[in-house]
């Protein structure tokens, strides 16, 4: 190889260094002051691929900073997945002082998930404080109980990916809530132990399982008395079996009305054809005696025959029927 050729290559390695010394000096720079060398070409090629090499480098220093182990290249690579690399830092950070362990490979996977994991870290070291709803249902003697809980959570990093939400948290109590008021006998044993609720819901295993928070108390902070449903279950019973036995009695006495009304019309019917039988009565009479069927003194044998019987029916203080028409005075015959 030439001396020439040589000479050029050194010249053009110079320039090119001095070009990137110039161009890229402000990172570098402090990564290199801060104890946490950054190669030049890392940073050319961070420039290259268009991330953002300052985010990078300063999260990276302060990583190194603190503790916590993390490779120029695992952040770099967060970036290019749309990751948020200061979180990701600070969760790590937070968790070295407080003892907590998170790798930082967990700390990115909860991140690219779309779960604030800073805000998780912090919830790990503050617990948090949730509150139900106000829940209502009714114990056994049918007295109707409200009742509001205060949950103290705390996150549980390690199943933070794919956990139940805290709103998943809120709806599990407030169904234990709900088992517990309606399990109990009176609504007197509540009032009196309302602490009975937290203790059977902190036993109960299924309200944190496979979530992402650990309880560390529930506390009833409300508690009230509601309406008396059973008495109203009762009354309403009552109202409706009331309505039920007036309609069978209306319906009886619809019954009975039609059947008196087709009584009546039976009654005023036989009575036309009674009275048009006797209607024709004296006119029998009239003919039996002008042929001979009868004679006067059998006529007279039968009218004080009728005249007995009057006589005894008002003796004995009966009445005529209705179907029969009262009694008529017989004209003699001259």
């Amino acid at each position: 190889m030439s001396t020439g050729l040589i000479i050029f290559l050194v010249i053009t390695a110079i320039l090119l260094v001095g070009l990137f010394v110039v161009i890229f000096p402000s990172m570098w720079f402090r990564a290199f002051i801060s104890g946490t060398y950054i190669g030049i070409l890392k940073i050319v090629r961070m420039r290259v691929k268009r991330l953002d090499t300052k985010t990078i480098v300063m999260a990276y220093i302060k990583a190194r900073k603190s503790g916590v182990v993390v490779t120029v290249d695992q952040l770099e690579n967060h970036v290019q997945a749309r990751g948020n690399v200061d979180n990701v830092v600070n969760a790590c950070i937070a968790a070295v002082n407080a003892k907590i362990e998170l790798p930082v490979e967990t700390a990115m996977a909860i991140d690219l998930a779309g779960r604030n994991i800073n805000e998780a870290v912090k919830e790990t070291i503050t617990p948090r404080v949730v509150e139900t709803p106000l829940v209502t249902t009714v114990c056994k003697n049918g007295i109707e109980l409200s009742a509001r809980a205060k949950i103290t959570l705390r996150t549980n990093i390690q199943q933070l990916i794919g956990g139940a939400l805290e709103e998943t948290i809120i709806a599990r109590v407030c169904e234990g809530i709900v088992t517990c008021i309606g399990s109990a006998h009176t609504h007197d044993d509540l009032l009196e132990n309302p602490d009975r609720i937290s203790k059977q819901l902190l036993v109960d295993k299924n309200i944190t399982s496979d979530s992402a928070f650990e309880i560390l108390s529930i506390d009833v902070s409300k508690i009230e008395v509601g309406r008396n449903v059973g008495a109203e279950l009762k009354i309403d019973e009552a109202e409706s079996q009331k309505i039920i036995a007036q309609s069978i009695a209306e319906e009886r006495r619809t019954k009975a009305l039609a059947a008196e009304q087709e009584m009546r019309a039976i009654t005023q019917e036989m009575r036309a054809k009674v009275v048009a039988a006797e209607a024709q009565l004296p006119l029998a009479l009239a003919d039996a005696l002008d042929n001979g069927r009868i004679t006067v003194p059998e006529y007279y044998q039968m009218q004080n025959l009728l005249s007995d019987t009057e006589m005894r029916r008002k003796i004995a203080g009966t009445e005529e029927r209705d179907m029969l028409p009262a009694p008529r005075k017989k004209s003699r015959l001259v």
